[in-house]
């Protein structure tokens, strides 16, 4: 399985010797089937919608498994200069099985690997200081990161407070919402002409910026910066002082001078108010962020990607990628489903060696941002399919139980892909900002990437894959999916859970009226005919309390070096309160970030049940 790389992969420039060599060459082991057998109805439109090549007329060019293989031989076509031709061949061997086999799964990758333009990460932050020329750089900069389905964060806190007078020009400051309105717009305009993903900004204040009650309460009305996800940094002192219910200080921009002082407590209620009404904003912990950094001495991080699981430093990128779980599994001796850990850290190693390899193959579209990715060499691999895995072994994810395997499965994860990382540092050499790193600090020799472990949210890579997304409990065990692609769409796609549909099939329960009940509101917890253990294992989001998910959350993030992403569901029926209970201890348990989505807060939603949700029973 050789190939060619002709011209330089940083000009995103790729031609395959093979292009039409792999269909034949699959076709003879029936592979070609063999992946599309696996694929739902609703994995086959992803593919179609947004990763199959199209000509400059929209027609499809490529098959599934051509794109699986022309990932494959692109992101292995990186071992050549480290390893040489006959090592990179064997790599695309192995890369196409995992891809093939639904072990593992890239969206980046999938979505970009051998075009032109072959971008490999998701994940970008660009910096905007005080000054017009900051912040119209970073608005080119972001349409060029853009055009090629990058998500951005973004940093506002640098800009002055609204109302400030302008030393250089006498005028007054527009404040720091009227240029997240300038970049939403800009954003909206890029996308409409030339890519096929969504918009995707995060915009972050600091709560100490004099501008923050503005901030908060902008995403109220859903016209406003419809591309962009906000968060409050929130600080310790900010924290401590909501829980002390003391006042805390706003600062100036430029001077760091205190210019008033608000009551700490009033401010987080508006904070939980607003994530209450419209799931925003979040809340980014910056400074347990900035306690783990593994790059101290370039600064501090100041704002993450748009999902807020990838805190970044300005001009960093991070390529994601996810470990598919529910596949890491094996019937032991006694016939009982268990973890097939052999399997899983041999997945790790590869994902990890396949991540690294992305970096080296990418399209860099803005100078500054090709230097600090190889300087820090950051990537982002998680899980998905870990509330499928929970049902396979027979836990309830709302259960001490499921935190306990959440932790167990992420220490895991992580250990092996610092294995790996470490292993390749020796043969490649480590991330050129290694010097003076906290890997250095912990006695490591070498190490390949900054930061290794991340758990994105894996929105359409899980449709792909066919498994339940990111760290997340299943939605609902009957639900429509809507705006998957985008939101223009209209397409509707009806889901029933498949690992509960067989679990009735198997006690003679399946029946079409009983299916249509839970389909009233994708719980079964209510449901009498369901067999009280199968309500206990088949917990759905809004079935359980915002604890269960804070501390779901909080065990995966003591083993993931970066962020973790997961949204605190609600039932309709939760309360501010309830908002605000979650927020905290999130705080309380070192997660680096919180995002609360109440049921039908917002007039569009990506998962939809057909009535409201019944109140939580776990």
């Amino acid at each position: 399985m050789g190939m060619r790389t002709y011209g330089c992969p940083y000009d995103g420039f790729f031609i395959s010797q093979k292009k039409h060599t792999y269909e034949a060459f699959y076709s003879t082991t029936m592979k070609n089937v063999q992946i599309e057998s696996q694929l739902s109805n609703t994995a086959k439109k992803v593919f179609e919608k947004r990763y199959l090549a199209r000509d400059e007329n929209g027609n499809i060019t490529e098959t599934i498994s051509e794109r699986f293989a022309t990932v494959a031989e692109f992101i292995a076509s990186a071992d050549e200069k480290y390893v040489g031709k006959q090592r990179a061949d064997q790599t695309e061997q192995t890369f196409y099985e995992m891809l093939t086999n639904f072990e593992f799964i890239s969206g980046m990758s999938l979505y970009n690997a051998g075009k032109k333009y072959p971008l490999m990460s998701a994940c970008f932050v660009l910096p905007i200081e005080d000054s017009m020329n900051s912040i119209f750089k970073t608005l080119k900069d972001m349409a060029s990161v853009t055009k090629y389905a990058g998500g951005v964060g973004y940093d506002f806190s640098h800009i002055r407070p609204k109302g400030d007078r302008v030393g250089s020009t006498g005028r007054v400051a527009s404040g720091p919402l009227s240029f997240m309105r300038l970049y939403d717009f800009a954003v909206n305009i890029v996308l409409q002409e030339a890519s096929r993903r969504r918009p995707a900004n995060m915009g972050i204040l600091r709560v100490d910026h004099p501008d923050i009650l503005d901030f908060i309460k902008i995403k109220k009305d859903f016209s406003e910066l419809t591309s962009f996800n906000i968060s409050v940094a929130a600080t310790e002192k900010f924290m401590n002082a909501v829980k002390e219910d003391r006042e805390y200080d706003l600062f100036h921009t430029n001077t760091k001078r205190s210019v008033r002082k608000l009551r700490a407590r009033d401010v987080f209620d508006r904070i939980c108010e607003g994530a209450w009404a419209s799931a925003e904003p979040g809340m980014v912990f910056i400074d347990e962020v900035n306690r783990f950094n593994p790059t101290p001495k370039l600064g501090k991080m100041e704002a993450t990607n748009p999902c807020g699981e990838q805190p970044l430093f300005a001009y960093e990128a991070c390529n994601l990628g996810s470990v598919v779980l529910s596949k890491m599994m094996k019937t032991d001796k006694n016939g009982k489903t268990v973890v097939d850990w052999d399997k899983l850290r041999t997945t790790v190693h590869n994902a990890v060696h396949y991540l690294d390899n992305t970096i080296d193959v990418s399209y860099y579209p803005v100078e500054e941002i090709r230097e600090m990715s190889h300087n820090n060499r950051r990537i982002g691999l998680g899980i998905m399919g870990f509330a499928d895995l929970l049902i396979h072994l027979g836990i309830s994810y709302a259960s001490d139980e499921g935190v306990a395997t959440a932790e167990k499965i992420m220490k895991f994860v992580n250990e092996a892909s610092r294995e790996k990382s470490a292993m390749l540092a020796n043969e490649r050499g480590s991330f050129p900002n290694f010097e003076g790193s906290i890997w250095q600090d912990r006695g490591y020799a070498a190490m390949r990437n900054c930061a290794i472990t991340t758990i994105a949210p894996t929105g359409s890579t899980s449709i792909v894959a066919n498994t339940s997304s990111g760290c997340e409990p299943i939605f609902a065990l009957v639900y429509v999916r809507k705006n998957i692609l985008d939101r223009s769409s209209t397409d509707e796609f009806i889901e029933v859970n498949p690992l509960f549909e067989k679990a009735l099939k198997e006690r003679w329960l399946y029946s079409k009226e009983l299916m249509e009940k839970v389909a009233e509101h994708g719980s079964v917890q209510d449901v009498d005919e369901i067999p009280q253990e199968l309500r206990k294992l088949f917990v759905t989001a809004n079935d359980m309390s915002g604890d269960w998910h804070v501390k779901i959350q909080a065990a995966f993030q003591k083993h993931t070096d970066n962020g973790v992403s997961k949204t605190i569901n609600m039932p309709s029926t939760a309360t501010v309160q309830d908002v605000e209970n979650a927020y905290m201890l999130a705080y309380d348990l070192k997660c680096k970030g919180v995002t609360v989505y109440r049921d039908a807060s917002r007039d569009k939603q990506v998962l939809n049940l057909t009535s409201t949700q019944p109140k939580p029973h776990v």
